[in-house]
């Protein structure tokens, strides 16, 4: 199956074979489908991975295939990325690594420059309010666009590459279903290095912002998460599989 899909701003042309699509998507969205019926009110889902394991392409996929499946309950696909600090705060603050004090700008995408307060009292609000709105993360811009998005669906798909996180603060994130999506790490480092170039990196500033910060990232995932509902394998080909 394959679709146009926007994603962050850009046109995403994505496929999906359709074992994957009848036997994963299809009765994962049915399953969705049978909480909300059962809770009679919104249901909110998590999709976490670590970088470049495609998440997002996924999100959006599930909102497409939500849209065209007969007897499915609208969802509707929204990212974390809109809860970083806004480059302005991150240009002014720094984090520590390795005990070193160090620009926060180089390591935007880490959970320390992300607001996780803000992000919990949001995810709040999609319980508690029929309508919603929610931040995104503009790529263009590289900051965020606060109240971008109107979230109205009974069922959000939420994607970030923390949200099942095993650390304080972010286990206090609360969901109906979660959804974990794993990647080979010579797969991913791949992926996030020819990402960074396409956005006008030299190929040796995206191998060191890898080994600074996306490296260190995609291990905290694979490696400190909580388990998922269900969990996906993003394979080489770019393809998901049920573990």
């Amino acid at each position: 199956m394959r679709c146009d899909m926007l994603i962050n701003g850009f046109t995403v042309h994505a496929s999906f074979d359709d074992a994957s699509v009848n036997s994963v998507f299809k009765p994962l969205l049915f399953e969705l489908t049978r909480l909300y019926s059962l809770k009679n009110s919104r249901v909110v889902v998590f999709i976490a991975a670590p970088p470049a394991a495609g998440k997002s392409t996924l999100a959006a996929f599930l909102q497409k295939l939500s849209a065209e499946t007969e007897g499915v309950t609208e969802a509707q696909a929204i990212g974390m990325d809109g809860f970083h600090y806004s480059q302005h705060y991150i240009l002014q603050h720094t984090v520590i690594r390795n005990g070193i004090i160090c620009p926060m700008k180089d390591y935007k995408g880490a959970p320390d420059t992300f607001d996780i307060g803000l992000l919990n009292d949001k995810i709040k609000e999609l319980y508690e309010k029929n309508t919603v709105q929610w931040p995104f993360y503009d790529r263009r811009l590289h900051d965020v666009q606060m109240d971008a998005i109107k979230v109205t669906a009974p069922i959000v798909l939420l994607e970030g590459n923390y949200l099942l996180l095993d650390a304080p603060k972010w286990r206090d994130l609360k969901c109906d279903y979660s959804i974990f999506i794993k990647g080979e790490k010579e797969f991913l480092k791949k992926r996030l290095i020819e990402r960074k170039s396409m956005g006008g990196a030299t190929l040796q500033d995206a191998e060191a912002f890898y080994e600074r910060c996306d490296g260190p990232n995609v291990g905290l995932c694979l490696e400190n998460s909580l388990g998922a509902n269900l969990t996906l394998q993003i394979t080489g080909d770019g393809e998901f599989r049920k573990v």
